[in-house]
């Protein structure tokens, strides 16, 4: 069961509260005035003071807070989301938390309010968001780097099964050309991540470490960074 009392967290920093004028004081009044109005008591105030919003894990407060509010069940009241988190996915992933604990969060600022339907739903709105920007930018990083393997740039310590390492730049290895073309063909014919697997290490190919036993995730990184060609999509299509 939860506690009906709530937490209160309060943050300003030297900058913000010079350029917005909300002040630890006009916050913790708007907070104890929200608590008024719904009937809960304020069991704690945490409050980092003169403390940057950009890395959760350098304002002890917030731990506090978290902890406090998760542990008893408790409301987490803030005047903002920009006082808790300093994007909109670190906000919803501490929403997320509390959520999991049994915990609410109230925003003042943004009318935000957990503890009612029509506040779940907003957040639930903000995660999906959230979760298409995130979508886009891994799609536009892999078009990246994608783009620097067909310019044969160089983007990690290591040169990916297929090709050599030359300075800065990966060069086709010709012998292990020819095992991601065996494994696009033994995909092609239909073959699971695991058949092309153990079929690999049945004919004695072993993986760019040397190891004889081929894990389907390196199956399914070398599909998805060497796509079929033209002849063999064709060829798949049949």
């Amino acid at each position: 069961m939860s506690d009906p009392s709530a937490i209160a967290y309060l943050r300003v920093s030297t900058v913000g509260q010079a350029a917005d004028g909300v002040s630890l004081e006009a916050q913790r009044g708007r907070v104890e005035a929200w608590a008024t109005a719904n009937g809960r008591a304020l069991a704690a105030v945490h409050v980092d003071a003169g403390i940057s919003g950009a890395k959760t894990r350098n304002r002890p407060a917030l731990a506090a807070a978290l902890r406090d509010a998760c542990r008893r069940r408790r409301v987490l009241v803030v005047y903002s989301l920009s006082r808790l988190a300093r994007s909109t996915r670190d906000a919803i992933d501490i929403a997320e938390r509390l959520s999991k604990a049994g915990a609410d969060l109230v925003s003042l600022t943004e009318q935000i309010d957990t503890t009612t339907a029509s506040g779940k739903m907003v957040f639930r709105m903000l995660a999906v968001l959230a979760e298409f920007e995130r979508d886009l930018v891994a799609e536009r990083t892999r078009s990246a780097l994608a783009h620097l393997r067909r310019q044969g740039h160089r983007i990690s310590r290591f040169a990916p099964l297929g090709y050599d390492l030359d300075g800065t730049r990966v060069v086709p290895n010709a012998a292990e050309q020819g095992v991601l073309a065996t494994i696009r063909e033994l995909h092609i014919n239909g073959l699971s991540l695991r058949q092309i697997g153990a079929e690999l290490s049945a004919r004695g190919i072993s993986t760019k470490n040397g190891l004889r036993a081929w894990s389907p995730n390196v199956i399914r990184t070398v599909l998805r960074r060497e796509p079929a060609t033209t002849a063999e999509g064709e060829l798949a299509a049949l």
